[in-house]
């Protein structure tokens, strides 16, 4: 019965990116504007998104309550729980921030160095202490699980 939802949902999707693409195409081939379908669009994936996600979620929700039931008859530290947690969190978190700070700083420092050569030495340090932030929040996550 799931992999028929999940099949369902596959199609659904499939057909709520497909279809609208494809009538966006033929009004942009006609010389129509284009920016009212778009934005359909967008707001159509995003509400099936949304609905599919509510459906699933229940069902996530009952089985990690069914696993926090089974974790405590045995006995698992919550502690360790919340380490994990907080370790992915340091981690993703950090890789994100990182990502995004690299793009600015990588995108400037190229921009500097077409003007002038003699930038790429103090260009290249911004970007690797842009870098850094990931690999500190993994020194974090690191910290966190030994302890």
């Amino acid at each position: 019965m799931k992999i028929f939802i999940i099949i369902a949902v596959a199609l659904v999707l499939a057909a709520a990116i497909v279809v609208p693409l494809y009538m966006i195409a033929r009004r942009a081939a006609a010389g129509k504007s284009v920016k009212k379908p778009l934005y359909a669009h967008i707001a159509t994936f995003f509400g099936i998104f949304a609905l599919c996600g509510i459906a699933f979620l229940g069902q996530g929700a009952f089985a990690a309550s069914e696993a926090a039931d089974a974790a405590t008859a045995a006995g698992t530290d919550w502690t360790k729980a919340f380490g994990y947690l907080g370790a992915a969190l340091a981690v993703g978190l950090s890789g994100i921030a990182s990502g995004i700070a690299v793009s600015n700083s990588a995108s400037a420092a190229i921009g500097a160095l077409a003007e002038n050569d003699s930038t790429f030495g103090k260009s290249i340090v911004f970007v690797g202490l842009a870098e850094g932030m990931a690999i500190y929040g993994l020194l974090v996550a690191i910290i966190i699980l030994l302890f």
